[in-house]
């Protein structure tokens, strides 16, 4: 049981965070080893994201100071929240990629951790995100590389139609 002080100072904590978030994400940590869990952190910490397990009660308080109207108890088990400066779609990669990458334990299905990303909230557009949302964001490939493929779509016809022009030249040569 914690004392007064402790429950304070984790709540000080989720603020702080909570302060210099754009997006959160929630995650089932329940069967996670503490061994994963210290690598989810080290991973987040790379992405600018902060992985924080709090009391739902606690996390609520936040989120109300905050002016954020959700319902915690929707989530029945314990919950970890991931705390992100930036969108939901810049921590959603590292989370899925993570949580994918478990080991599975013995006659387990292939989405058993998938599973533990129970869903998060878009602090900017003030929206819930539902878990499914947060692993189909999470299979897509970053920024960069979406903006590399549109690009490419785009440089497609063009590329094709000078190829076009410069058969037909060499044609009529």
């Amino acid at each position: 049981m914690k004392t007064k002080a402790q429950k304070t100072e984790e709540l000080e904590k989720a603020r702080a965070l909570l302060a210099k978030s754009q997006s959160l994400i929630f995650a089932d940590f329940t069967k996670v080893t503490a061994e994963n869990l210290r690598k989810l952190r080290i991973e987040l910490k790379k992405n600018g994201a902060n992985f924080l397990v709090i009391k739902k009660r606690l996390l609520g308080i936040a989120l109300k100071e905050r002016g954020i109207d959700m319902d915690l108890s929707q989530f029945k088990i314990s919950v970890g929240t991931i705390f992100a400066e930036g969108g939901a779609d810049t921590i959603a990669g590292p989370a899925y990629r993570f949580f994918s990458g478990l080991e599975l334990p013995e006659g387990m299905p292939k989405d058993t951790w998938i599973k533990k990303l129970l869903g998060g909230y878009d602090i900017k557009a003030s929206a819930m995100i539902e878990g499914a949302q947060v692993v189909k964001i999470g299979t897509l490939p970053p920024r960069d590389v979406l903006l590399a493929q549109f690009l490419g779509v785009l440089a497609g016809p063009i590329r094709s139609f000078m190829y076009l022009l410069d058969q037909k030249a060499k044609r009529s040569s």
